[in-house]
């Protein structure tokens, strides 16, 4: 394979669920399967058991990405990142379309998902590309809650009252870390960055049913045991958008994610970085130059994962373009 690694595209996987819609296709310009009425996510690129991404563009189109990994190795990911996981890939990187409220849920950490489920924990972060007036976010406590508060409320059918409610906003960002209870609330198109992880306890889901008339199953059990019952402080934050200036919105063990939002070409180098480096393009295009004169193109929608070797990018507007950055430190 003397050609070299070269920014990747992944096939999205869409997934549809009761309370998605269809911003992906009419915001964000998603390919969504016509018969998919609800298409709540994409899932940009993932390793996760059963949804593990295929390579869509170059010679390598029709590879998943666990097999490049195996290949490649630490050219594609990072030494130190294929030391620790293997062919597994470290993120989940998706687009989620709420056109109804989420249920009330949490996300174990990495103890407690390697012991109960042989699985890495869930700690996430969410920008917000698009929200409709009023819609909402539900991220931890309003106040510290004891476990027996906790349980008459969500008895009660009350539990949003002790739940800090944040009004969603365009360029918002979430940081979820595991523990903390949370919900996506109607009318809300986000950006989500997450560990390699499909475990969800759901503790609230409106009452409502699925299409057999049933309600979906709960896991209070579980929830229980890794509810973090303290007040939320700063849930959300927002950094001014510069244009053509790095702006870091979250930086934690799991990832590190930036904001480029820029109308002139921009030089990033990733000397110092082990790292793969992934682009999502929120809005504009723009294009990726690398190596000698190669280039790869991205639009709006579409995500691209730089391999680890490839230390020297250029990023060439079409117009104003705006990606997100994400990488592992």
């Amino acid at each position: 394979m003397s050609e070299g690694l070269y920014p990747l595209k992944f096939i999205p996987q869409y997934k549809e669920r009761i309370w998605g819609g269809d911003n992906l296709k009419k915001i964000l310009g998603k390919d969504v399967p016509a018969d998919m009425a609800r298409c709540g996510e994409s899932w940009e690129i993932s390793s996760v058991e059963d949804s593990v991404s295929e390579v869509a563009n170059g010679y390598l189109a029709g590879n998943t990405l666990e097999e490049l990994i195996e290949v490649y190795m630490g050219d594609l990911v990072g030494d130190s990142i294929y030391e620790k996981f293997g062919v597994e890939f470290p993120l989940l990187i998706k687009l989620i379309d709420a056109q109804d409220v989420l249920s009330i849920q949490v996300h174990p950490d990495d103890e407690y998902a390697e012991k109960n489920h042989h699985a890495y924990g869930k700690t996430e972060m969410w920008y917000v590309i698009s929200a409709e007036e009023n819609s909402e976010i539900i991220t931890g406590f309003k106040k510290d809650v004891t476990r027996e508060e906790y349980l008459q409320s969500l008895s009660n059918g009350n539990l949003k009252k002790l739940l800090n409610v944040e009004k969603a906003k365009v360029g918002d960002v979430y940081y979820i870390p595991a523990g903390r209870v949370h919900a996506i609330g109607k009318g809300v198109l986000l950006a989500e960055i997450q560990q390699t992880s499909d475990i969800t306890y759901r503790i609230y889901d409106w009452d409502r049913v699925d299409s057999n008339g049933k309600p979906r199953e709960l896991h209070n059990d579980l929830a229980l045991d890794v509810i973090d019952f303290k007040e939320v402080t700063n849930a959300k934050w927002t950094k001014p958008d510069t244009v053509n200036k790095t702006a870091e919105l979250a930086s934690c063990p799991y990832f590190t994610v930036n904001r480029l939002t820029f109308t002139d070409t921009i030089k990033r180098n990733y000397d110092l970085l082990d790292s793969f480096v992934i682009y999502m393009c929120l809005a504009g295009e723009a294009s990726i130059i690398y190596g000698k004169e190669k280039s790869e193109r991205i639009v709006k929608g579409e995500t691209v994962l730089i391999p680890s070797e490839l230390k020297d990018v250029i990023l060439k507007p079409n117009a104003k373009c705006q990606l997100l950055e994400i990488f592992v430190k």
